[in-house]
């Protein structure tokens, strides 16, 4: 640790709300905090090329280690560089462990003490992922960040079922740190537990004691009402390290992304931005907005006022629907953009205002703007 490349530097606490800025040094970059991360499962972002995702703000992506290594497969990522290389970023990559991915197949795998036997859901061919394969696979792959193989618990579960997938979890962690050994490679452990607030923080303080250079949480935001998500933070939060940096898994919505950072999360990833942008849907400030709907046929305003992104500066809500109704692949790609600048440009204000101590005002000032409750 000593001698590592990677460090997290707590910047500044919000004197009005506790909600942390900070700084992650990495061999490719330094990382602001509190950051979304957008995702670009197959090594590219859906609909973006590495270029914009620079000029949009991004500084970290993340990439898919299950999907990778069914195609192209590592070998072939190593090969041609690594995946910085491959896929033109040079800026930090996170890469997940496959567990996500792996135990959603339910039907179709297996679960041992050694790992997970599956089938591919594109052509039925079997594999095997454990820890010892996951680290390889991540380490083939050289992302800046890889993430332990973990057992993700199933919502709703009993609290042995969810106990015995905690316990393996850690006990796969173990064997993960062991099996590592790229340098230039960060290995963030992950928190599970499922919705037992006594199993959550066991799993804190046993990944803590593993010394971890940061932490994921994972098996939240996997169908649970959210109040249950941000009790759950609540409870293990004070069990997390403060100088590591805290990763909440699969989390990507506005009001999410707030009510994470008040908690003291400083890392999220989903792919909520592009998925909802191929399907006609953007995100404004006042909410989310259904551009394909009618009513925005003599719109000629932007997607959003407040926005500072391409599509915004260029193109009126009239013309991306036009595109949409058309069937233009442009429509999803300008929504894209302005999807994940929209996220982007979010998480920059949160930081000003953790940066200023007004973290509280700027909470209450966004639900006073923002519409939970429809999409227009």
């Amino acid at each position: 640790m000593a001698n590592s490349p990677f460090s997290y530097e707590l910047v500044h606490v919000c004197r009005q709300s506790g909600a942390r800025l900070g700084i992650l040094h990495t061999p490719h970059g330094d990382i602001e905090t509190p950051i979304y991360m957008p995702v670009g499962t197959a090594a590219c972002v859906k609909a973006m090329t590495s270029r914009e995702m620079e000029e949009i703000g991004t500084q970290i992506l993340l990439s898919n280690t299950y999907h990778l290594h069914l195609r192209p497969g590592e070998d072939l990522v190593r090969e041609a560089g690594g995946l910085h290389r491959f896929m033109d970023w040079h800026k930090p990559i996170l890469t997940d462990s496959g567990g996500f991915q792996v135990f959603s197949l339910a039907g179709i795998r297996t679960i041992k003490e050694e790992g997970v036997n599956f089938q591919s859901h594109i052509d039925g061919s079997r594999h095997f992922i454990g820890p010892e394969t996951s680290m390889d696979i991540q380490q083939a792959l050289g992302s800046d960040i890889a993430m332990a193989f973990d057992v993700c618990s199933p919502y709703p579960c009993d609290y042995n079922q969810a106990k015995l997938a905690m316990e393996r979890t850690h006990r796969w962690a173990e064997r993960c740190k062991a099996h590592h050994s790229r340098e230039d490679q960060a290995l963030f452990g992950i928190v599970q537990g499922a919705f037992y607030k006594d199993l959550r923080v066991e799993s804190a303080k046993a990944l803590r004691d593993m010394d971890f250079i940061g932490y994921g949480i994972g098996g939240l935001s996997v169908g649970e009402p959210k109040p249950v998500m941000y009790e759950m933070l609540e409870e293990l939060m004070p069990y997390m390290p403060t100088e590591k940096p805290r990763y909440l898994m699969g989390v990507g919505t506005p009001d999410c992304l707030v009510e994470g950072v008040y908690r003291g999360v400083d890392m999220f990833d989903c792919v909520l931005a592009t998925r909802i942008a191929r399907n006609g849907t953007v995100l404004t400030s006042k909410g989310r907005v259904v551009v394909k709907n009618a009513q925005f046929a003599r719109d000629f305003g932007p997607i959003d006022e407040e926005c500072d992104c391409y599509a915004c500066r260029h193109y009126s809500r009239a013309y991306v629907r036009h595109l949409f109704k058309a069937g233009e692949i442009t429509a999803g790609r300008l929504a894209s953009i302005h999807n994940l600048r929209f996220l982007l440009r979010f998480m920059e204000q949160m930081r000003e205002a953790i940066r200023e101590d007004r973290f509280l005002d700027f909470r209450r000032e966004f639900y006073e703007k923002y519409d939970l409750t429809k999409n227009f």
